[in-house]
Formats: structure tokens, sequence, C-alpha cells
């Protein structure tokens, strides 16, 4: 009965002999383990694809709402955490694998004639990875995720005549927001995916008409093996370990969110993606006057050089007695790439620690603190409505992480003041603080407005709420008969409503 109906789907559509002649392909010199990573690269792919529109059913993306629902799928979602650290790792893994790859071909010999053209479409096909994991650093939108990204725009200002439209056009504004995340956004779920995977047809279509380059020497190997099953088998132990070790890391060290973006946080130092370190490191060592040549002519003649190699390397041979001066050059650039990305992460690693490590404690994931108990009191789990109402309208003083400013504003991580009498915080919130010492310090001409004129009674009870719950604040929760109680009704002008998220996040 099965028999018929693959006979049937053959007829009609030729599928089933496509996938045999697909599976009983020669492997020139036998099967080997060698020729599994772009096959593993492949498999990542894959789980790139799955997780990310797992998560694209959470996310929001705006400056208001983008950090809030990463969140929510770390901490609502059922196995959210497990989830976003699969696609965090993932990532790693593919541009590793693919490293792997490229390097393997290279050292075989792989891209000679007459495989030029599938060495090219492998080299854009590395780029591309790396640009799609370039723009979705900035999607939790966290203080990493915003300076890091900050620093990568900036650079790409830099690239002579089309710098700027470049730069205008990833930021799509004159600061970095909700036009910035959407951008980015677009970028990463559509535009290079659509390219990896029109680009990985093309590889295999190349592949299938060249066929597999074998071992490395001139002459046509004796040894012959089949793709299927041998290689394939093997093909799926290395898939296997591959994706356990992604399990493993995304079990055990999940990927860690940091606060919230703010970009009024001038004592944050960023961390690129560590696949960029090299370039951080070339930066950093380089005179200002040679920075153009660190971030635009180096890596763009590097990227020339990959896709001209197939005629640079003029030696006709594949064996590796005979290529010992392309194995010096790959191994000194290599070690080069090592050593600056180690420099590059000295770098940030003095700097950080200059900063006393200031907003490097993750909210979510690896190295984030333990959840505080809730007291006997009845502290509050901070509301999502409460941190919406002060996005819109406290962070550019309080800071995201409610660090405060310097001379400014004071911070309300922590901070017994807010933790204590309910009807005093209500009371500051309500009727503002103008040019008096808060919480201690002097704060010069500070200028808290009265936000008993901006919100509603509901909004002020969620507000404080919010921060009586967060950073480690154990105050119980405010309702809004203690709002109106303390303030003496309603507010006296219409409300300014929180901007909403473009979509609800559901429980899974």
């Amino acid at each position: 009965m099965i028999q018929n109906a693959l006979t049937w789907l053959d007829q009609r559509t030729g599928f089933v002999t496509l996938t045999k002649d697909f599976l009983t392909e020669d492997v020139p010199g036998g099967v080997s383990y060698w020729y599994t990573f772009g096959s593993a690269t492949l498999i990542a792919l894959v789980i790139q694809i799955v997780t990310g529109i797992f998560l694209t059913f959470y996310y929001s993306p705006s400056a208001t709402t983008a950090w809030a629902s990463t969140k929510f799928i770390y901490e609502n979602v059922t196995l959210g955490q497990f989830v976003i650290s699969l696609h965090y790792w993932g990532a790693s893994a593919m541009i590793v694998l693919m490293t792997m790859h490229l390097l393997q071909t290279l050292v075989w010999g792989a891209y000679k004639k007459p495989r030029e053209m599938q060495w090219i479409v492998g080299v854009l096909l590395f780029f591309t990875t790396l640009a799609m994991g370039l723009t979705g650093y900035l999607l939790p939108w966290d203080l990493d995720a915003y300076f890091a990204t900050q620093v990568s725009i900036n650079i790409a200002g830099t690239v002579p005549v089309i710098g700027t439209a470049i730069a205008n056009f990833l930021q799509d504004g004159s600061t970095m927001g909700t036009l910035t995340i959407n951008r980015f956004y677009g970028l990463h779920v559509w535009l290079t995916p659509i390219l990896i995977l029109l680009l990985v047809g093309a590889h295999l279509a190349i592949f299938r008409h060249n066929g597999a380059a074998g071992p490395p020497v001139d002459e046509k190997p004796k040894k012959v093996g089949q793709f299927f099953p041998d290689q394939i088998f093997m093909d799926t132990v290395v898939a296997f370990i591959m994706f356990g070790i992604i399990a493993l890391l995304a079990w055990h060290s999940p990927a860690p969110l940091l606060a919230q973006a703010d970009p009024n946080d001038a004592q944050f130092v960023p961390t690129p993606a560590w696949y960029f370190y090299s370039l951080y490191g070339i930066l950093n060592a380089s005179p200002p006057s040679m920075e153009l040549v660190a971030t635009v002519i180096l890596p763009g003649l590097a990227v020339l050089v990959l896709l001209a190699l197939p005629w640079i390397d003029r030696n006709p041979s594949r064996k590796w007695g005979t290529r010992y001066l392309l194995f010096g050059i790959t191994a000194f650039v290599f070690a080069n790439i090592v050593y600056m990305s180690w420099f590059g992460a000295k770098v940030i690693g003095e700097r950080q620690a200059a900063s006393g490590f200031h907003g490097l404690t993750p909210i979510e994931g690896a190295g984030a603190p333990p959840a505080t108990p809730t007291p006997t009191g009845g502290a509050v789990v901070p509301s999502a409505a409460g941190q919406q109402v002060f996005s819109a309208n406290c962070v550019s003083c309080h800071g995201a992480a409610g660090g405060g400013t310097p001379n400014v504003a004071p911070a309300l991580a922590n901070n017994p003041f807010v933790s204590g009498d309910a009807k005093a915080v209500i009371l500051t919130v309500g009727n503002g603080m103008h040019g008096r010492p808060a919480m201690g310090q002097s704060y010069g001409s500070m200028q808290m407005p009265a936000w008993k004129g901006t919100l509603t009674p509901d909004q002020i009870a969620q507000v404080i709420s919010y921060i009586r719950g967060a950073w480690g604040n154990t105050g119980g929760p405010v309702t809004t008969a203690q709002v109106r109680a303390a303030l003496g009704g309603k507010s006296s002008s219409p409300a300014k409503t929180a901007p909403k998220p473009k979509t609800t996040p559901k429980k899974h």
C-alpha cells in the first residue's frame, strides 16, 4: 500500500526519484566524519528557524515592549528560558560549524576548479550568518544590546561615501528607538533568513552538479562510499552531539538578559558578540588616525580575498605537500584572529572592571540573582502594567534598572524609602519634589513633576507597586483606593496613557 502511494506521488511530482538520487550519491574516498560540518551547520540553521519562530509568538518589537516581552518569555512562557537559550547558543554553534566547514574546504582545496562558485556561495553564507547574528543582538533591548549595537551603527557610519546612508538605514531616525528595533527585527526575522535559505539552496544545487570533492588528492580516489546509509549515519551522529551540547549549554547556562536599555547610562561598558572580538581588538589596538583601516579597510580586504581565493591560488594541485605557502598564510591569519580576540576580550574586561562592572548583573539567565522571596507583608511581583508606566514616564531620570542619575534623580533600587511607608511614596510621586533633599542626598535643582496631574490614580498605584516590588525592594502593593485617599481624589487632568504593546503575550 505504501509502495503504491509512493509510486502515485512520484508519477505526479518526481519527489521520490529526486530523493532517491540524492541519497544514492557516491562519496569519493569513502565516508568520513570530516564531511559532517556542512550537514551539522544545516541542522543548526533549522534549530535557529524553529526557535526563532517560537520566539516571535511572544516578542513585541518596540522600545517600550521589547525588553518586557523578552523578560515575559523567561518568566511566563513554558520552557521560554530554555528556548531563548537554545536560540542564543545555536547562533554561536552555527557560526563555529560554518567556520570549521570553510576551513576544512580551504585546507582540502575544495574551492578549486570547478567548484569556484560553490566556494563563493559558501563565503557569502558565512558573512550573511554573521549579519543575522548582528541584527539579532539588538532585539532583547537590554543595556548590552543597546550600546553594542550603537557602536556597530557608528562603525558602519564610517564607511566612505555610503557610510552615512548605511547608518541612517540601520538606525532609522536621529536616535535609536522603536524604528531601530523594527528595522533590525525585519532584517533578522525576514531578510537575512530568506537570503540564507536562497544561498543554501544555491550551495546544494552547485554541490549536486559538481559532486563531492573528496580527499585532498589529485588522482581520482579508488575507494567510493555511499551517502545513504553510511554518510547519513555519521551526519546524524554529529547532529545529535551538536544538539546535545547546545541543549546542555541552554539548560545549565541560560542566555543572560541585562537591565532594560537606558540611553542615559554613560557608565555601562558593552560587550560585543564573541565572534566580533577580533574586530574590537583591532579597533582598540589601532591609533585614532587608523580607525578607518581597522573598521572598514581590513575587514573589506578580508572579504574580497576570501571571495577571490580560487583565482588568487593558481596552484592546480590539492595535495597538502604542494600547498605549504597557503597553509602558512592561513595559520598566520588565524593566529592573529585568535590573538586579537583575546586582546579585545582583555580590553573589555579591563574597562568593565574600571566601571565596577556596572549594569552587568543579569536580570534573567546565567548569573542572575535568585528571586527575592515574598516577605510576610506581601511584596508584589512587578507588574507589566506598572513597568509600562515606569518605562514611559520615569526611566529617563531614574534609569531602566532603577539606578538613578547622579545629581539629577535618586536611585530607586534597594531603597528603604521605596519599600517603606506607602503613603510617603504616594505623596512623593503624586506631588513631586522641587529642589529638596531626596532620601538623604541633595540633588540640586531637581524638579520631579507632580504626576497626579498626568497619571490616573490607577496608573500611580501600578507604577508604585512596580517599583516597590522591583530591583530588590520589598514593599507591599499599593491600591488605587490608597492613592485616592492620600492625594485627595481623582487626578486633576486627563490621563496620559502609557504605550500599549503591539501584542499582548499570553501564557503558553
